[in-house]
C-alpha cells in the first residue's frame, strides 16, 4: 500500500500534465514553464529572474545547448556587482528535483526487496529535440532575439526523415490485400479485407457491449464531434480487467489483445518499417445515430483531421505541435460490422473538402495509413444504427509506448503462465489492472 502511495505521488507530475480523458500527457509539459519563464523575465529586463529559470530548467534537460547560451548570455547582462556563480536555479524546481530523484530510489529499492518490476519512465521527455514552438515562446521577437544574442529559431514543419516503402508480405494466411496507396490516391495507404473473421467480429461485438463506457476517450463528453451521435470506447487493459472480474468472456477480452496485435505486426510489415511499431493508443470505439436527430444532416461524425499534426485547410498546412499528438506515425481502424448507415471513411486532400477515398467499413476490414499531413481523414454522418471499429495509432518511438499497454502485456504474461501451469492466476487487478 505505502509503494503505491509514493509511485501515485511520484507520478503526479506526469498526472497533471495529461488532459481529461487522454492516456499521454503534454509532453515537456513542466520544463516548459521555465522555458517561456526565462524569455518573459528577459523581456521585461529581469536577468536575474531570467537566469534562474533558465539554470532550473537545465536542472531537467542539463545538455540542452540553447538554453546553456542563454544562461551565458544573461550572465553577460547582470550588473558588475552581481556574481553570476551566486544566482541559482529556482528555489522551487530545485526542490522538486531532489524529492522527485530521492521518491525514485526509494521505489526502485521497493521493488529490487518486493521483487517486482518497476522501471522509471522519462518524464521531461524532448520529442526529436526541442521544438521549434517551444524555442522562442509566442509573442517572443525573433529577429530580436536573435540580434540580442539569444538563442532562437524560425519554425518549421517537420519532415518524414524514413524512406517510405510499401507492399511488403501481409504475414496472415486468410489477409485479403485490396487496394495500395496509388489506388486510394494518396501517400502510405492500404486496404485490407478479412483481418477478421465474421465470428470474429460477432465476438468482439459482444464484448463491446460489456465494457463499453459512453464517452471513454473523449474527456467524458457523449458527442465530442457531433451532437447527432453517441460515442461509447474501451481499452485492451479495461477489456481484460473486465474479462478476469468474469463480467465478460475472458477469451473475448483477450481476443481484443490478439487482434490488435495482428493488426500491429501487419502495418509493421506491409510498410516495410526498419525499426519496430509500437502501439501508443488502442480504442475499441462504437458510435451511434441518435433516433429523430439524423434529417437533414451536412455534419460529419468525425471532422477532417490528421494523426499527428494540426491540420490548417485555409494554408493547406498541417503543424506538427501541440496538442497534436506529433509522436504517432501510423494509424489502422479495423471494422467489426457493416449494418449501420453512413460512416463511409474518407481521406480529403489538405483543404479538408477534396475527397480524395472513400471507404465502406465492413466486418474485417482495414485501412491503415501514415499519420501525417499527407492523410488528411474523417467519417461520413452515422445516419442509422452503430458503426463500431478498434482504432490503432502506432509510434517508431519506444519512448511513447502507450502505458495501458504494457501494463496489458504483464497481464497476459500472467495469465500465459497460469495457462501453463493450469492453476488460478495470482493477479490483484487493483494492482495489475
Amino acid at each position: 500500500h505505502y509503494v503505491q502511495v509514493l509511485v501515485c505521488q511520484h507520478e503526479c507530475v506526469r498526472e497533471l500534465a495529461t488532459r481529461p480523458g487522454r492516456l499521454s500527457p503534454i509532453e515537456n509539459f513542466l520544463p516548459l514553464h521555465y522555458d517561456y519563464l526565462q524569455f518573459a523575465y528577459y523581456r521585461v529586463g529581469e536577468y536575474v529572474k531570467a537566469l534562474e529559470c533558465a539554470k532550473a530548467y537545465l536542472l531537467l534537460h542539463p545538455d540542452d545547448e540553447d538554453v546553456r547560451d542563454n544562461v551565458d548570455y544573461y550572465e553577460s547582462l547582470l550588473d558588475d556587482s552581481t556574481d553570476p556563480a551566486s544566482i541559482q536555479a529556482r528555489e522551487d524546481l530545485a526542490m522538486f528535483v531532489k524529492h522527485h530523484k530521492l521518491e525514485s530510489e526509494l521505489i526502485k529499492s521497493a521493488a529490487e526487496g518486493l521483487g517486482f518490476s518497476y522501471t522509471e519512465p522519462n518524464y521531461w521527455i524532448q520529442y526529436g529535440g526541442r521544438q521549434d514552438e517551444n524555442q522562442v515562446p509566442s509573442g517572443v521577437n525573433v529577429e530580436g532575439a536573435e540580434v540580442h544574442g539569444l538563442s532562437a529559431q524560425k519554425k518549421s514543419s517537420p519532415k518524414i526523415d524514413r524512406d517510405l516503402r510499401e507492399g511488403g508480405p501481409l504475414l496472415y494466411e486468410n489477409v485479403t490485400f485490396v487496394y495500395n496507396s496509388e489506388q486510394l490516391n494518396g501517400t502510405q495507404r492500404v486496404l485490407l479485407d478479412n483481418v477478421l473473421s465474421k465470428e470474429q467480429c460477432r465476438e468482439l461485438h459482444s464484448v463491446a457491449s460489456g465494457i463499453m463506457l459512453v464517452g471513454d476517450g473523449y474527456r467524458g463528453k457523449t458527442s465530442p464531434h457531433t451532437p447527432n451521435e453517441k460515442f461509447e470506447g474501451a481499452t485492451v487493459l479495461k477489456a481484460l480487467k473486465f474479462g478476469y472480474e468474469g463480467r465478460v468472456s475472458l477469451k473475448s477480452a483477450r481476443l481484443f489483445y490478439d487482434i490488435s496485435e495482428k493488426a500491429r505486426k501487419i502495418v509493421e510489415s506491409y510498410f516495410m518499417l526498419n525499426s519496430t511499431l509500437y502501439f501508443s493508443y488502442t480504442h475499441m470505439v462504437c458510435r451511434t445515430a441518435l433516433s429523430g436527430q439524423q434529417d437533414r444532416r451536412n455534419d460529419l461524425s468525425h471532422p477532417i483531421h490528421a494523426d499527428n499534426c494540426l491540420l490548417d485547410p485555409e494554408a493547406n498546412e498541417c503543424w506538427k505541435e501541440p496538442p497534436a499528438y506529433t509522436f504517432r506515425d501510423y494509424s489502422a481502424l479495423l471494422y467489426m460490422n457493416d449494418d449501420f448507415e453512413g460512416g463511409e471513411f474518407i481521406f480529403t486532400e489538405m483543404d479538408a473538402k477534396t475527397v480524395t477515398a472513400s471507404i465502406k467499413p465492413k466486418c474485417g476490414r482495414m485501412i491503415s495509413f501514415s499519420s501525417g499531413g499527407e492523410n488528411p481523414h474523417g467519417v461520413k454522418a452515422v445516419t442509422k444504427g452503430q458503426r463500431c471499429a478498434v482504432a490503432l495509432w502506432f509510434t517508431l518511438d519506444p519512448l511513447y509506448r502507450e502505458l495501458e499497454r504494457i501494463q496489458a502485456d504483464e497481464v497476459i504474461a500472467i495469465l500465459d503462465q497460469a495457462q501453463q501451469g493450469k492453476h488460478k492466476p495470482n493477479i490483484n487487478p487493483k494492482d495489475e489492472l
